[in-house]
């Protein structure tokens, strides 16, 4: 056990069922971590699983959850916007016990993924749809464009996504101009 990590067992309300999900992954021989503020579970540091909770469920996360076989068909594409990372949500202790074994096979499957360096193609940043409002903008504003173009992969897609999600287009239009100065200085959606 890692004690930077005990504080995320400590305040939750799912306090028991965390806790029951810490000993399963560290049962499997991995190494805990704390990143993103939540209990990462790695192997010669690379990420297998991830603790997680919610409002309404805790989970594990398994990062290249795609890959599993999920032959009991447990796990949860989060969002549509999820390319590799999948879940398996909890509402109560009994759950995450009854299925014990079959969590610590996951997660020995997820490590033998890990081990063979298996990459998920993900789709290219084009693949994703440009809303109007910011393709006019890109298209207007040279600098804009040169600054988005700059971008990583990752933050060109969370600005896309932010700016298309909205179904008013005066809603997209002030995201995009809320944005543009964070664009124009190389940062991504939440730097």
């Amino acid at each position: 056990m890692n004690p930077k990590v005990d504080f995320y067992f400590n305040k939750s309300k799912w306090q028991q069922e965390l806790t029951q999900l810490r000993a399963i992954a560290l049962d499997c021989g991995l190494t805990e971590e704390l990143k993103w503020g939540c209990p990462c579970y790695t192997l010669q540091n690379n990420n297998i699983v991830l603790i997680h909770e919610f409002k309404e469920y805790c989970a594990f996360l398994f990062f290249k959850g795609v890959l599993l076989k999920d032959s009991i068909g447990i796990l949860i594409q989060q969002t549509e916007n999820v390319q590799v990372a999948r879940q398996i949500r909890f509402t109560n202790l009994l759950e995450i016990i009854e299925l014990q074994d079959t969590l610590q096979a996951y997660i020995f499957e997820a490590i033998e993924v890990e081990k063979t360096g298996i990459k998920v193609p993900l789709k290219k940043t084009k693949a994703f749809a440009v809303a109007d409002e910011f393709q006019h903008k890109l298209n207007t504003i040279s600098a804009l464009k040169t600054a988005f173009e700059a971008l990583t992969p990752g933050r060109q897609r969370a600005y896309l996504l932010h700016f298309s999600q909205p179904k008013q287009s005066k809603t997209r239009e002030s995201r995009v101009e809320k944005y543009i100065p964070k664009i124009l200085n190389g940062k991504g959606l939440d730097d």
